[in-house]
């Protein structure tokens, strides 16, 4: 059994997400956001103390787009993965580690120095620098759909699954209102899709089964 430790939209909602499209049976356990001060048993498990966490066997990892890489390969070889000798697999990888180094990276600064931060501590210069960062790194995920309905090998892969969750991340901060008409296309369409309708459903109610607060991650104010 596959156990998956999150916190509420999160960045553990990639793989939630991808668990939900590949239909595997799979444990859920919720965590208070952030899980390194409001769950301190939990660094037994990483001692990161952050989320995902997520445990297959003896497999153990903690890096989201990774996580998704390694369920698509494992788990939908040629459906939700790209082969090696696919001429996309070098985009599908790219994309993969775009998502959460290119394009989530510097949206967790703007987090931070917008909210996360002691009043005497935010940097208002900051956030806006990294807010223009992300939506001029945007272009590369523009271009992109503005050719085709996904990133890469013409078909929904769990690269898509990745850099949408960066859309979501944005979402959340309100910078889904500069999205070009192309992007906010894409990630309509991606909203749309069933296993994400169902991922949103069942973090919430695992929240409330589990006692854990059901504020998404991102929109937690200190």
């Amino acid at each position: 059994m596959i156990t998956l430790y999150h916190c509420v939209s999160a960045r553990s909602f990639r793989p939630l997400w991808l668990l939900e499209e590949l239909g595997l049976p799979y444990a859920l356990k919720m965590l208070p956001f952030p899980p390194r001060a409001l769950a301190r048993s939990f660094l037994q498990e990483n001692p990161l103390g952050t989320v995902p966490l997520l445990v297959d066997g003896k497999t153990r990892m903690t890096e989201s787009a990774g996580i998704c890489e390694y369920l698509a390969a494992r788990h939908s070889p040629g459906k939700l993965s790209v082969a090696v000798d696919d001429p996309a697999y070098g985009a599908y990888l790219n994309w993969l580690h775009m998502s959460d180094a290119t394009l989530t990276f510097p949206q967790t600064l703007v987090l931070r120095y917008t909210h996360f931060e002691p009043a005497e501590r935010k940097q208002p210069q900051v956030a806006e620098d990294y807010s223009r960062w992300f939506l001029a790194r945007l272009r590369a995920v523009d271009a992109a759909v503005q050719q085709h309905e996904f990133l890469c090998a013409d078909r929904f892969t769990a690269a898509d699954v990745a850099v949408a969750y960066a859309l979501m991340l944005a979402s959340h901060l309100g910078l889904d209102a500069q999205f070009t008409p192309a992007v906010a296309a894409y990630w309509a369409g991606l909203q749309a899709r069933p296993a994400f309708q169902r991922a949103l459903a069942i973090q919430h109610q695992a929240a409330l089964d589990q006692g854990v607060p059901t504020t998404p991650a991102p929109d937690i104010r200190p």
